[in-house]
């Protein structure tokens, strides 16, 4: 894909402790620290304190359909918790967890066996050596603000550290920290598949195009 391309989208793996923005007034890191493509938007957010995937894009239409909250595009995120989450929190964030925003959706929650394999922060976690951690692997449908973090608080094992590996079919796949590769031409055919069909399953049933006959049976 050429870099003129105007609806030019790339992947980037947003260390820790960086900006989503490409300018700060108080000099702190920013995506200009690591892209130099000019003319993209990040297609989304993610906290200074957090790290992973992130989409940028020139293209209007894509950075709409992917901050649209009314499509419910999963975004997988693996999360290192404060003790070693029990049946019942897992219950409760698959179910959804009341938030002073109102309850979030249904989730999809992995308790991982073993750590995966992600480089060393740079500002390394706070660790207790009386309280054990895990890394639990969490599949939101919506992207309120600090919303991991709030939910695995809420059922009592607080985020240690964050990290996005995938957003619909696109995820940290081929890249280091803080580097970043266009979308080749079956990801961002994947993409827009996965946009789609987020949109079509968000919508009313009354609004959704019937595929064919009713079966009678």
């Amino acid at each position: 894909m050429s870099l003129d391309d105007s609806d030019l989208a790339l992947k980037f793996w947003k260390p820790y402790d960086v900006l989503t923005a490409f300018t700060d007034q108080n000099n702190r890191a920013t995506l200009a620290d690591h892209v130099d493509v000019p003319g993209v938007y990040a297609a989304g957010r993610l906290d200074r304190d957090s790290e992973g995937l992130l989409i940028l894009t020139r293209g209007k239409r894509l950075r709409t359909a992917l901050m649209d909250p009314t499509i419910g595009h999963p975004r997988t995120y693996l999360v290192q918790v404060e003790g070693i989450p029990t049946p019942e929190a897992c219950h409760t964030l698959e179910s959804g967890v009341e938030l002073k925003d109102g309850r979030s959706r249904p989730a999809v929650v992995e308790v991982l066996a073993q750590p995966p394999m992600l480089p060393a922060r740079s500002k390394p976690i706070r660790v207790r050596k009386s309280i054990p951690d895990s890394w639990i692997r969490l599949t939101l449908t919506e992207g309120r603000n600090r919303q991991v973090r709030r939910m695995t608080a809420a059922v009592g094992f607080p985020t240690l550290r964050l990290v996005r590996e995938a957003i619909g079919p696109i995820t940290l796949d081929g890249l280091s920290e803080g580097q970043w590769k266009p979308l080749d031409h079956d990801e961002r055919f994947a993409l827009d598949a996965s946009l789609r069909a987020a949109r079509d399953s968000s919508r009313p049933a009354r609004d959704r195009p019937r595929s064919g006959p009713r079966s009678r049976g």
